[in-house]
């Protein structure tokens, strides 16, 4: 299985916003601290903000932010709606007619368990657990290191 680009710098986004607590991001910063294009990160972050991770701040000194807590954002949840296609193989797609063993195929059903425990390992995972140790993680993206990110009060999810 491999994830999209797309996927990646999401996750990378989410992560460098979570290290980042409650101060605001930009894009530039970012794309500057992964070494990545500003023009990839404009479309991700439009999309994390209509999927309700993202709140952006318009006007001079704005930026973006966790539109959650970094302890509720679930990495299976971001995945599912980050990948357009989780199907490992063709016949996965719904009415797909086009393998000759399909009716008796113990392949598709072992790729189907092996794509679940996939996202049901991602689903066991917050954003929280992706950005420990913080200091570490902060000192390579260039953000100041050391300490907790300031205390967040828990926003309601934001339905796109």
């Amino acid at each position: 299985m491999r994830l999209t680009v797309y996927t990646d710098y999401s996750l990378r986004v989410l992560m460098f916003l979570a290290l980042k607590g409650d101060g605001l991001a930009t894009i530039a910063e970012i794309a500057k601290a992964y070494g990545i294009s500003k023009n990839h990160l404009m479309k991700v972050t439009h999309q994390l903000g209509l999927a309700g991770y993202v709140e952006k701040v318009r006007g001079k000194g704005g930026g973006m932010r966790l539109s959650r807590m970094a302890e509720v954002i679930v990495l299976g949840e971001v995945v599912r709606r980050t990948e357009p296609d989780m199907a490992l193989v063709p016949c996965f797609a719904l009415g797909d007619t086009s393998c000759a063993i399909l009716s008796s195929c113990a392949l598709r059903v072992t790729l189907f368990r092996a794509r679940d425990a996939f996202l049901s390992a991602l689903d066991g995972t917050t954003l929280a657990d992706l950005v420990r140790p913080r200091a570490p993680l902060q000192s390579l993206l260039s953000l100041r290191p050391g300490g907790r990110a300031p205390p967040r009060i828990a926003r309601p999810v934001r339905r796109a």
